[in-house]
C-alpha cells in the first residue's frame, strides 16, 4: 500500500507577503519603502521563499528585478490566496454586525425582473440588510464588495459558480425607414449594427445564422446597456437586437419593425443565446444570508413577468 502524499509545506508568509510586493513594484527598493523595511531586509525574505521552493523567481538588472517565468506563476496563486484571506477576515469581522448582502445586477435585470419581487425575499430573510448595485460588467467580488451577481453573458466565468436564471432571447428590430432598405438578410452587411459592449458574439452569431460572410457593418455603434441599445434603435441609428419584452412593446406601437420575424433567436442553439446568470464565488455559498438569497433566486420562476402572475 503507498504511503499517502505528504502536504506541500508552504513558504512562511511573510515571504510570500514580500514577494508579491516586490512583484507589483519590480523593485526591491520600492518594496522596502512600502513595507517599511530595509531593502537588505526585503533582499532576505526573497532569498528564504527562493531556497525554500528550490526556484529563481528573479533576474536582477542594476536596481530593477523581473520576474520569470516561475515567479509570474507563482504570483498569480499568492494574490489570489491573500485576497481570499482578506475577504474571509472581512466576512468574519462583519458577521456579528449584520446579515448583510451585496447583490451587484445587470441594470435591466434589476429593473424588468428584480425588483418587483425583491418583497418575496423579505418575507424569508426580513432581517437581511439587503445592498443593491447595478453595473454591467462583473464586478471584482473582492474590490467592489460583492456577494452575488447576476450578469448578462453567455456564461464560462472561470472560477465561479454560475446558474443560467432567464435565456435574453433577442428580436432583431429596427425602424420603418430602415428597414426599407432590407430586402435580404445580406443587407445587414451594409447597415449599422448595435452592438452590445459586452460582448462580439451576439451579431457573429445572428449574422452567421443566415449565412452573411461579414462580422460587422458600416457604422457600427457599441453600446453599453440595453436602455440605450433600444432608444439608439428607436432613434434610427442602427439595427438592434432587443430583448423580447422591449420589442414587443415598440413592434405593437409601430414604433419599430422585425424585417425577419420574432423568431429568430428561437431557431439558433442554446449556446448561443445570451442569458441571465447568477454568479458567485463558491465560497460565499458558507455564508448563511447568502445561501438563503442565493436558494431564493434559483427557486424563482424567471420566466414568468410578475404581472401575469396578478
Amino acid at each position: 500500500m503507498a504511503p499517502p502524499d505528504r502536504p506541500t509545506r508552504l513558504p512562511p508568509l511573510n515571504a510570500l507577503r514580500v514577494f508579491q510586493v516586490v512583484v507589483r513594484h519590480r523593485s526591491f527598493r520600492a518594496a522596502a519603502d512600502e513595507l517599511l523595511v530595509t531593502p537588505q531586509a526585503v533582499s532576505q525574505q526573497i532569498k528564504l521563499l527562493e531556497d525554500t521552493l528550490g526556484q529563481e523567481l528573479f533576474a536582477r538588472k542594476g536596481r530593477a528585478v523581473e520576474p520569470n517565468e516561475q515567479a509570474i506563476l507563482l504570483a498569480h496563486f499568492v494574490q489570489a490566496g491573500f485576497d481570499e484571506m482578506a475577504e474571509g477576515v472581512r466576512r468574519v469581522t462583519k458577521l456579528g454586525l449584520r446579515s448583510r448582502i451585496n447583490v451587484n445586477a445587470s441594470p435591466y435585470f434589476a429593473t424588468r425582473y428584480l425588483l418587483d419581487r425583491l418583497a418575496r425575499f423579505r418575507e424569508i430573510m426580513p432581517d437581511a440588510d439587503l445592498r443593491l448595485t447595478t453595473i454591467v460588467d462583473l464586478p471584482d467580488f473582492v474590490r467592489d464588495d460583492v456577494d452575488v451577481a447576476i450578469q448578462w453573458g453567455f456564461g464560462g466565468w472561470k472560477g465561479l459558480d454560475q446558474v443560467l436564471l432567464l435565456q435574453d432571447v433577442k428580436i432583431l428590430c429596427c425602424t420603418p425607414d430602415m428597414a426599407a432598405k432590407i430586402k435580404t438578410p445580406a443587407d445587414l452587411a451594409n447597415l449599422p449594427l448595435l452592438h452590445p459592449v459586452l460582448t462580439d458574439r451576439l451579431w457573429v452569431s445572428v449574422l452567421a445564422h443566415f449565412g452573411v460572410n461579414a462580422t460587422a457593418g458600416k457604422g457600427d455603434i457599441r453600446i453599453e446597456d440595453a436602455a440605450t441599445m433600444r432608444r439608439a434603435t428607436l432613434a434610427g441609428l442602427g439595427v438592434g437586437l432587443l430583448s423580447e419584452i422591449d420589442a414587443e412593446e415598440d413592434l405593437v406601437t409601430g414604433k419599430l419593425v422585425a424585417p425577419f420575424g420574432t423568431r429568430l433567436m428561437h431557431e439558433m442553439p442554446a449556446h448561443l443565446i445570451p442569458g441571465f446568470y447568477m454568479v458567485l464565488p463558491k465560497a460565499h455559498r458558507r455564508v448563511k444570508a447568502i445561501a438563503a438569497f442565493c436558494a431564493w433566486v434559483e427557486g424563482e420562476n424567471w420566466q414568468q413577468p410578475v404581472w401575469e402572475e396578478r
